[in-house]
């Protein structure tokens, strides 16, 4: 078994989920997800376990060769700014889903850090089971035991009501984009 973890898995099982104000199903949870589901941070034999084809139910992921993965990977553990959280479901050995938070390290308030969330996606097998649900939570309070001073993401208008029942709210500020073909 692989445990060359992205960040210290320690982290996730601290968590303290007290403060929670929102409920998920009975016998749901963070800690326990479902049967035979885990939330652990990605490692480098996710590359082996559909972590990228997961991703690719998200949007374009494109041709990614396991040198290309581990070199990212590692770039991304050495950097220390990014939780990519898994679920796996352990009977498969298979990664059913996945969330990114990116911690930004700003001089404003008082040189505090800033925490996004990106890419959140469930296997399409495994909706409707609130996998969503809880790896936004994971996230939520993982920047909140990082100390960072607020979170954020950029979401289509379809999912405000997902992320509305986990606490954000719409702040009236505009995203903006450029992006560039590669």
């Amino acid at each position: 078994m692989d445990h060359n973890f992205l960040f210290d898995p320690s982290i996730l099982a601290d968590l303290d989920y007290s403060s929670w104000k929102s409920s998920f199903r009975p016998g749901v949870s963070p800690h326990t997800p479902g049967h035979g589901l885990k939330v652990r941070p990605l490692c480098a034999a996710d590359y082996d376990k559909g972590f990228l084809g997961v991703l690719a139910q998200l949007t374009k992921v494109g041709t990614v060769t396991r040198e290309q993965f581990m070199a990212r990977f590692n770039a991304m553990k050495d950097d220390k700014s990014y939780y990519v959280c898994v679920i796996e479901d352990l009977n498969k050995r298979e990664v059913i889903g996945a969330a990114t938070l990116v911690i930004e390290q700003k001089f404003i308030h008082s040189c505090g850090m800033r925490a996004r969330v990106e890419d959140v996606v469930v296997n399409d097998t495994y909706r409707g089971k609130q996998l969503g649900k809880i790896l936004t939570v994971v996230l939520i309070m993982l920047s909140k035991h990082l100390g960072c001073y607020k979170i954020s993401l950029e979401c289509s208008d379809q999912k405000l009501p997902f992320y509305q029942q986990v606490g954000f709210k719409q702040d009236g500020t505009n995203y903006m984009v450029q992006r560039w073909e590669t």
